[in-house]
């Protein structure tokens, strides 16, 4: 009798283990198919169109608009940082505002100039998610030093008697040093919720580099919070900071009406060349991230607008329509000519 009870519980010890083995391993199947589900290392980046021959022509267009660019606004830094007489907040931002620009720029446009010339534009994992990283960072940069802009300009023109109080070297360093916290904050409250999806096939993004609504729509689960993330938090800002610009820019130009004619015509053509650039970089950023209505074709345009066209408007702008930045540009190749002869 002992020996039967034996048998039986060997027996159900044997049925226990193998259940257990069998439920195991297929924990372990279904764990493999979904991280099998989340293996895609490469994004394929449709670009802006098939063609060979305007692919060609886009490339000698945007090499020359991102040569001309990068030395734009470094030109524009070299000016400002070693020019005595533009050593003034409005300056000292518009210097860091190219910087920004030229970095802005810089981090997808070479590898999407270079994709030009390729059959198949591939993009890895990690190099899709640094290029939203910082597209966010360097987006979020700007919004914040326009507004820093804005309210520089606000001081200088309603309160000029103040201004060199208000707008001392400590206050322009800090507005800065937040523009660059703020936008490492906007970016890093959107990248964890992306970088963690599980992406499957396909993975295709229809753009000319990777950008957080049109990545995340691959993903292979429901992404409504994420792409609600996405809204609140790039497209709200972005249409907040526009509106507080345009209010701040109409109170200025209010309080412009009450000067002299002369102040008045160099106040009207520094803030058309602020607002303009206001316009020019908010709008694509608000059509992109809130207009229920997207269109592929149109929002391939925006993309290319405020990642290529947007970064060379400061030195057009900042240069062309400011004498104060052409007069110290010309001193400053003078100078560099003369130490040239000299050595």
């Amino acid at each position: 009798m002992a020996l039967y009870f034996s048998l039986i519980l060997h027996d159900m010890s044997d049925l226990f283990f193998l259940s257990t083995g069998h439920l195991r391993a297929s924990c372990m199947m279904e764990s493999m198919k979904l991280l099998n589900q989340s293996q895609v290392s490469v994004f394929i980046l449709l670009g802006l169109t098939s063609s060979q021959d305007i692919q060609f022509l886009l490339f000698a267009l945007f090499l020359v608009i991102y040569v001309v660019t990068v030395l734009g606004n470094l030109l524009i830094i070299v000016t400002v940082f070693n020019t005595p007489n533009l050593n003034t907040p409005m300056y000292f931002l518009l210097g860091n505002l190219s910087f920004v620009d030229m970095t802005l720029a810089s981090f997808a446009t070479p590898k999407m100039i270079l994709n030009l010339l390729k059959k198949q534009k591939i993009i890895s994992f990690a190099g899709c998610f640094t290029q939203i990283f910082l597209l966010h960072l360097l987006g979020g940069v700007e919004m914040v030093l326009l507004v820093s802009m804005a309210f520089d300009r606000y001081v200088a023109i309603c309160k000029p008697l103040h201004y060199m109080t208000i707008m001392n070297k400590k206050v322009c360093v800090l507005l800065v040093v937040t523009s660059w916290l703020l936008g490492l904050l906007h970016s890093g409250l959107q990248i964890p919720f992306a970088v963690n999806l599980p992406f499957c096939s396909p993975n295709v993004v229809d753009s000319i580099f990777c950008d957080l609504p049109l990545v995340t729509k691959l993903a292979c689960i429901d992404t409504y919070f994420v792409q609600i993330v996405i809204v609140a938090n790039s497209g709200i800002i972005s249409l907040s900071c526009f509106i507080i610009l345009l209010i701040s820019y109409s109170l200025i130009l209010i309080t412009v009406k009450n000067h002299s004619p002369t102040g008045q015509s160099k106040a009207h053509s520094t803030l058309t060349a602020h607002i303009t650039v206001v316009i020019l970089f908010f709008g694509p950023c608000i059509f992109i991230y809130i207009w229920p209505f997207s269109n592929d074709s149109v929002d391939k345009f925006l993309a290319v607008f405020y990642t290529i066209i947007t970064p060379i408007l400061n030195p057009i702008i900042y240069t062309l329509r400011n004498k104060e930045m052409k007069i110290s540009m010309r001193k400053l190749w003078r100078a560099f000519v003369n130490s040239r002869e000299d050595t």
